[in-house]
């Protein structure tokens, strides 16, 4: 193997050196604060927008309700037609116009409120309107049958189960959301990484072949160590691009929120998506909660873990997608191949949000979590839960063991495909050249 640090180095190099990974090095992550700073200021500019919306209650029961907000104002008409309200309310170029029509019952008042508009309204803002007055009408046929509010109120119990193990150890409901949250993050850096790195594998191989600078360096180097070299050079120079994007997208992050003054708090937060996933639940959700949670985690075995399986799930699929692009001469006749690669990363997702997340230690989470194909992404998302040490570990050396095969696999596929032109391969030849 005296040749593979060459070529990593060759690999690496040639990558990082190309003028097209410069330039998408550094645009990247401009583009994606350029984007990040438009949907902001859109966003601020929509949350700031001044809306009023007129009231015209011919019941008398329901405008008491709403309440004036920091860019929402209610006007409340009265002694008048809804045709003179509606007149008012295109004259004054008002949001909309809230009708709630008199009714002997309140349940006929329920199916007969309308809201107009020039525009469809936000969606946000009807679904605010509905909760109040379902609150309303709800407390008045309450009092209607003779219930009273106050002590129904005071008669409300609040639920909050205490999560505790057999040993002790203390939980939460928001416990399970981060755990979900760290998990999915996990398992989708790991698919992406996969597609965007393994295709510039494949392409690198394919370059080359069809450039016949493969003929020159097969000739010293034995297949093995060009295709290990290949696989470890693109990676080293993945990472060193996701290192950069990750330190220049923070210091854009930072400058453009100072220069255009974004706020974050008025955009949709990973913490406000947090906080309605825990509240859904029934619990109650604030910072240091959060903070509890995560400290909660398994941290250190996390990382390890993450770093592990990062590392053998990347190696596996990347010497798939060399071997691919060993066998064919350009990238359109590379789609007959690349569908059986991508089925296990698709079914590997699939079985970890809709299994893993109801049951993360049942059957088909832990089955899949040791098959080396899925196990990168099942496991990363069982891991939070407490998987059993020996559990990580089987399936690791499944899946290294699994990579060693088939960078063996790939080789064979390689030390044939790399000389081979003019000729469409199918699965009957690659299983020809194994023989080789």
């Amino acid at each position: 193997m005296n040749h593979l640090g060459l070529v990593i180095k060759r690999e690496y190099l040639t990558k990082v050196r190309n003028k097209a990974f410069i330039v998408m090095t550094i645009l990247s992550p401009i583009i994606f604060m350029a984007l990040f700073a438009l949907v902001g200021y859109l966003s601020q500019i929509n949350n700031s927008k001044e809306r009023t919306i007129a009231v015209l209650d011919e019941s008398g029961k329901l405008a008491s309700v709403f309440e004036n907000k920091e860019n929402l104002t209610f006007v409340r008409l009265d002694d008048m037609t809804l045709d003179e309200a509606k007149q008012q309310v295109e004259d004054n170029g008002d949001y909309g116009l809230l009708h709630i029509e008199n009714y002997p019952e309140l349940s006929e008042i329920a199916k007969s409120i309308k809201f107009y508009s020039e525009d469809s309204p936000s969606l946000t803002l009807i679904a605010s309107l509905e909760n109040r007055l379902e609150k309303e009408m709800t407390d008045l046929r309450l009092q209607q049958n003779g219930v009273d509010i106050e002590k129904l109120r005071a008669s409300e119990t609040r639920i909050d189960i205490v999560q505790e193990s057999f040993l002790g150890e203390k939980s939460s409901k928001i416990d399970n959301v981060v755990k979900l949250a760290f998990g999915g993050f996990a398992g989708y850096m790991l698919f992406m990484f996969i597609i965007i790195y393994g295709n510039m594998i494949m392409r690198s191989v394919i370059e080359e072949k069809t450039s016949r600078i493969i003929e020159v360096i097969i000739s010293s180097v034995k297949p093995m160590q060009l295709l290990m070299g290949k696989i470890i050079g693109t990676s080293l120079a993945g990472i060193t691009q996701f290192a950069i994007w990750v330190v220049l997208g923070g210091g854009l992050m930072l400058i453009v929120s100072a220069i255009f003054g974004i706020d974050m708090s008025e955009m949709q937060s990973q913490q406000e998506v947090m906080e309605q996933a825990v509240e859904a639940s029934g619990g109650a959700f604030n910072m240091q909660t959060l903070m509890n949670a995560i400290f909660n985690l398994p941290l250190v075995n996390l990382m390890i873990a993450f770093i592990l399986f990062f590392i053998g799930g990347y190696l596996l699929y990347s010497s798939l997608y060399a071997a691919i692009g060993a066998a064919v001469d350009n990238e359109t006749d590379t789609q007959q191949f690349l569908m059986p690669i991508l089925i296990p990363l698709i079914l590997a997702v699939y079985v970890g949000v809709f299994t893993v997340i109801e049951d993360p230690h049942g059957t088909v989470s832990t089955v899949f979590s040791f098959i080396p194909f899925t196990s990168p992404v099942v496991m990363l998302m069982r891991i939070p839960f407490d998987v059993p040490l020996w559990q990580q570990l089987v399936s690791l050396v499944l899946l290294f063991a699994t990579f060693m095969f088939t960078v063996w696999f790939a080789a064979k596929i390689y030390r044939v495909g790399i000389l081979m032109y003019g000729k469409k391969p199918s699965y009957k030849e690659l299983f020809k050249w194994l023989k080789y």
